[in-house]
């Protein structure tokens, strides 16, 4: 937070009435997250911050007509590159949402290509009208047990954090490095601690002990809770619970069971993953604050926790209420119990208005190398894909949790003919290869996954947390090589394939994550890719792109696959399909 003498003597000046001010919004409900009440008073802003609260004289005056003035929201946890859209278009959608502050972590570009994909988000998140915060990814790549395209250690973080929008070391998803006090890991914490940074956590499956283990670690945060005991864990060793809504997790049921009057201070709110069309028409924060309402959380305790206490989890002293010395980022809200948006200001202007942004400069930003051209990817055998079993052997294979990002480890018969593996729609059993596209090693991984829930064709992506190499799944090699071809043609992206015919893709040009179109043209190619996944039988009440995308992530429990092979995260081994 800077401030000169003079912005703080003119500031103070309008505060004790000697001036008037910029702008003062009159007839509003203001919602006092401090307190968790509702008052009547004016509000004066003075270069983009509140001053005053009482009755004051304004160059302009805004009248709120009785709506309610709420702090704008915070999303303490989002990975940007999950929306498929570069930092500038990212804006456009989540603003008439109400978020104006955004905590986001840009690992999945970073394990693409590296610094200068970290750079090249900063830069285009410059100068908008909303507020861009970082965290430095911690896990480049997330386990050795894998290959990615790049490796980020402690000193190639350390300069980041002169920047001023750094606030600190991203997710830490590594466990098993901190539990046994690995050097790197031990470099990259103490350099986050050195430079007074918040540091978050990762804790899928992590039980009690290794909580311990995390807030020893001065690690303070975490957003993967899927139950109720596991968020009480966590608030006993003094961390902040995110409570993730995405779109491959959602977790909000589950955990809003757990806040009450004594305990709420210390969750927020948070996205995390969540799809571009999803964001559109169900929302960022706002649909968190709206669904935790309508499941009986008290409306002005929802807000505290998407304003003040993300601002507070992460010292930011100025942001998160309406309260002298406070950014002046607020919504103008119809009605509390469907969080109605009808205004969004960002510094005390107006950004957005009755669900649409306004129009705002965005800088033209010179494209870094490794972001353009991340698919680096070999020509294939027509054997490549084969999964090798022999007649009766079991397999072990992954099973999908739908809405969840954890799977479940199954044994089960196979089909198999000429000692190889073949898909089987009626035991719902599909073929899964993650194929390593940045160095050009080889290198394939094989799996056998249930419960994806497409019973023709292939699905392809280059989105595969967090390595992102190629992942695809189909019903037949034919198809699933047509889906690799489409894709490597385009630079990166999404497929849909049936009987050997491209359906619909979504390029993402810049490392194989984000387009370089606007949103609407993402959202009406999202719009076909799934209508494409119907007609290759997808019924489900699920997103199987977001699903398909963690299958190859080995931090989350139980069996994922890299391109090294079939991982079981309990153990922390690669493991063979055939039992």
């Amino acid at each position: 937070m800077n401030v000169s003498k003079e912005q703080l003597r003119s500031r103070i000046a309008v505060a004790a009435k000697r001036e008037p001010a910029d702008l003062v919004i009159k007839n509003g409900k203001v919602i006092d997250v401090f307190n968790c009440e509702i008052y009547e008073a004016d509000l004066a802003i003075k270069d983009g911050v509140f001053v005053g609260i009482g009755a004051y004289d304004g160059r302009e005056v805004l009248d709120a007509e009785g709506r309610f003035i709420c702090p704008s929201f915070i999303d303490g946890h989002v990975h940007i590159e999950s929306s498929m859209v570069r930092p500038s278009e990212f804006v456009k959608v989540v603003l008439p949402h109400g978020v104006t502050t955004i905590v986001t972590d840009p690992h999945e570009i970073a394990n693409v290509s590296g610094s200068e994909g970290i750079q090249f988000m900063l830069d285009d998140s410059e100068d908008l009208p909303l507020d861009a915060l970082f965290m430095i990814p911690s896990c480049v790549p997330t386990t050795p047990f894998e290959n990615t395209g790049a490796a980020l250690h402690a000193e190639k973080l350390a300069p980041f954090y002169e920047h001023e929008r750094v606030l600190g070391l991203g997710e830490v998803m590594n466990f098993p490095a901190v539990f046994n006090g690995d050097e790197g890991m031990l470099d990259k914490l103490t350099g986050a601690i050195t430079a007074n940074k918040v540091i978050d956590g990762h804790a899928a499956g992590i039980d009690a002990n290794g909580i311990n283990v995390y807030s020893t670690a001065y690690i303070r945060t975490d957003h993967e809770c899927n139950t109720a005991e596991e968020a009480l864990e966590r608030l006993r060793r003094g961390m902040y619970v995110m409570i993730r809504e995405g779109t491959a997790s959602k977790d909000l049921k589950e955990l809003i069971t757990v806040v009450n009057d004594k305990n709420s201070r210390r969750f927020l709110f948070v996205t995390d993953d969540k799809h571009l069309d999803e964001l559109v028409e169900e929302g960022s924060i706002d649909h968190n604050v709206r669904l935790a309402i309508k499941l009986g959380l008290d409306p002005l305790l929802s807000i505290q926790m998407a304003t003040l206490n993300a601002a507070e989890c992460f010292r930011l002293k100025n942001k998160g209420a309406i309260a002298p010395g406070y950014e002046a980022d607020f919504l103008l809200l119809d009605n509390l119990e469907d969080v109605s948006i009808s205004e969004v200001y960002k510094a005390g202007q107006l950004v957005a208005k009755d669900g649409v942004c306004l129009p705002f400069h965005v800088n033209e930003i010179e494209k870094p190398h490794k972001v353009i051209n991340s698919m680096k990817l070999n020509d294939l055998g027509e054997d490549a894909l084969q999964i090798k079993l022999n007649e009766g052997q079991k397999a072990n294979i992954i099973e999908i949790i739908p809405n969840q990002i954890v799977t479940k480890h199954v044994v089960e018969n196979v089909v198999v003919k000429d000692r190889s593996f073949q898909p089987s729609i009626e035991n719902d059993q599909l073929k899964l290869c993650v194929i390593e596209r940045h160095n050009e090693t080889g290198n394939i991984g094989h799996a056998i996954v249930k419960g994806l829930g497409i019973t023709d064709g292939a699905i392809v992506s280059t989105v595969a947390h967090d390595s992102h190499n190629l992942v695809v799944a189909g019903t037949n090699d034919e198809d699933m090589f047509t889906a690799i071809d489409a894709i490597r043609k385009v630079g990166g992206g999404k497929a849909v394939v049936k009987s050997g015919h491209v359906l619909a893709t979504i390029p993402l040009e810049l490392s194989g994550l984000m387009s370089t179109k606007d949103a609407n043209d993402v959202i009406h190619e999202l719009e076909n890719i799934n209508e494409a996944l119907k007609k290759i039988g997808f019924q489900e009440q699920f997103n199987p792109f977001s699903t398909l995308s963690f299958l190859s992530l080995p931090v989350i429990p139980h069996l994922k696959l890299t391109d090294m092979g079939l991982f079981d995260v309990n153990t922390f081994k690669l493991i063979s399909i055939g039992q």
